[in-house]
């Protein structure tokens, strides 16, 4: 079995609910970015040893939390040495808005991946984009580069739509397939 780590950052507790629905599906570890931007003890030596890296953050002003960045940035040390190169990766995020510019967030994540020398992962899924289409359906909001969720404001983690979170578990399961595959 493939071993995958979800590194996360979230500010008010939406993302870790889909940090946690992307780690059911893969089977995966969690391993949370502090509200400094920094690992837990031991939290480099997980992710050095991971098959697979699925990166989460908030979408924020355009783009990834800033204790992502600081994380990614920290990430050089691995980057330098080569050390997450073939490594499969993948990631998700959530904002406000429905769109919320979170493609941005999803390819800063990509291109952390590929400086890393990494093999990206999308969701696989059909977006829900039907008349038929229901707002609590999975992919709803239409991503391919990873899974996408959407909180409002003023509503609790807790509120977050089922939909949404199943979307974070079937992409989990489906990264946890792709680096059963690419371990082999």
């Amino acid at each position: 079995m493939a071993n995958l780590v979800v590194v996360y950052h979230s500010g008010y507790g939406h993302t870790q609910r889909l940090a946690q629905a992307v780690a059911e599906g893969a089977g995966a570890r969690l391993l949370a970015i502090d509200a400094e931007g920094n690992l837990p003890d031991g939290g480099w030596e997980q992710l050095a040893q991971a098959d697979a890296i699925l990166f989460g953050s908030p979408t924020t002003m355009g783009g990834p939390s800033w204790q992502f960045k600081k994380f990614a940035d920290a990430s050089s040390k691995p980057w330098f040495s080569q050390g997450w190169k073939d490594k499969m990766f993948a990631g998700f995020t959530n904002s406000g808005s429905i769109n919320g510019d979170k493609s941005s967030t999803m390819y800063y994540f990509f291109t952390l991946a590929m400086q890393h020398g990494g093999v990206w992962v999308g969701n696989g899924m059909m977006p829900a984009n039907s008349k038929a289409a229901q707002r609590n359906d999975v992919n709803w909001i239409g991503t391919f580069a990873g899974a996408a969720a959407q909180s409002p404001a003023d509503a609790s983690p807790a509120e977050m739509l089922p939909g949404d979170l199943e979307t974070g578990r079937q992409f989990g399961q489906r990264v946890a397939h792709a680096a059963q595959r690419w371990t082999k």
